[in-house]
């Protein structure tokens, strides 16, 4: 009784100290939390890198292979987007859903926008709490899932700025 109740002492320190993260790891193979922080630490400085202005994002967009990808929902998108962006939503994002949007060349040039790029705040580009701007885990994903050449804009633009290129897809507009 009393090496069982030893084993039990030891058995619930070492459940109580190990981390939050290491037992959300361990708890399914599927979803591994300290693997997403650990890309979204090596993330942090490549994206740093990759921010480029107004200007830099429409001189890239005009090439012929680089690709400007809108991951909002198809409903904000429908409302208004980039000219030229494909919308592939950040929720349905999969190796096969984004081969068949981006292709297979892992080094074709992606662009990418949110809606905290805009000062407007106006439908359909409302602002988003700036740590959990669209931006961010775009980016962490689409490194993630093998594609190294992305570029983000990094500027608050006006929506109205010529520049912009702003389309809607809706009826009437």
């Amino acid at each position: 009784m009393r090496n069982s109740g030893l084993l039990l002492v030891c058995v619930a320190a070492t459940m109580l100290s190990a981390s939050p993260l290491q037992a959300a790891s361990d708890s399914t193979q599927q979803i591994d939390y300290p693997a997403f922080l650990a890309l979204s630490h090596e993330v942090a400085a490549k994206r740093q890198e990759r921010l480029i202005d107004l200007a830099e994002f429409r001189r890239r967009a005009a090439r012929p292979e680089t690709l400007i990808l809108d991951t909002r929902s198809a409903a904000a998108f429908a409302e208004g987007h980039m000219a030229g962006a494909i919308n592939l939503p950040f929720s349905d994002f999969t190796d096969s859903k984004l081969r068949a949007v981006i292709g297979a060349n892992l080094d074709r040039e992606i662009l990418i926008y949110c809606n905290n790029n805009f000062s407007n705040n106006i439908r359909p580009i409302k602002l988003k709490r700036a740590p959990l701007a669209l931006n961010i885990p775009t980016f962490i994903n689409l490194y993630g899932y093998g594609y190294r050449n992305i570029y983000e804009l990094g500027t608050v633009v006006d929506l109205h700025d010529p520049m912009v290129q702003w389309v809607s897809d809706a009826p009437g507009s």
